[in-house]
């Protein structure tokens, strides 16, 4: 797996993550198999992003309870590439073990009381890419 880091500069935007992640996402809906396999791409998936996210709050020098201390809190923009388009109701269920894993890292939960709101995006990549990108931007006093 390789994983690509996109740093923002300060002051272009309100981005303070991106991170690229070469993980294959596919729908969790259309998929049949044993509950062990998708147990483990669950837990692989998670546990990705868990240690990728962390490692990149912790490289910018942020705590998550630091970031989440604001008022509004923070967007994550979780954008799924492959060479075809899942429709809306299964991209969400797709990426719930990525986002599960951000929250993670953030020591938190992703239920609606959290400070951490949710977006989702589409790209079509070239054949047999397969990646997910994890945007995290700050929203209000988020810092």
């Amino acid at each position: 797996m390789t994983v690509g880091v996109d740093l923002a500069q300060p002051g272009e935007d309100r981005t303070m993550i991106s991170l690229l992640l070469a993980i294959r996402i596919e729908s969790e809906a259309n998929l049949s198999g044993h509950w062990r396999g998708k147990a483990a791409r669950v837990k692989m998936q998670r546990s990705i992003t868990r240690t990728m996210v962390g490692q990149r709050l912790r490289d910018i020098g942020k705590r998550p309870g630091e970031i989440l201390a604001g008022e509004q809190g923070c967007l994550v923009v979780l954008t799924r590439i492959a060479p075809r388009p899942l429709d809306d109701d299964n991209l969400a269920r797709s990426l719930k073990a990525i986002r599960d894993g951000v929250a993670d890292a953030f020591k938190t939960d992703d239920g609606v009381k959290s400070k951490l709101r949710w977006g989702y995006g589409q790209e079509k990549g070239p054949p047999k890419q397969y990646a997910v990108r994890i945007k995290i931007e700050q929203e209000g006093r988020c810092s």
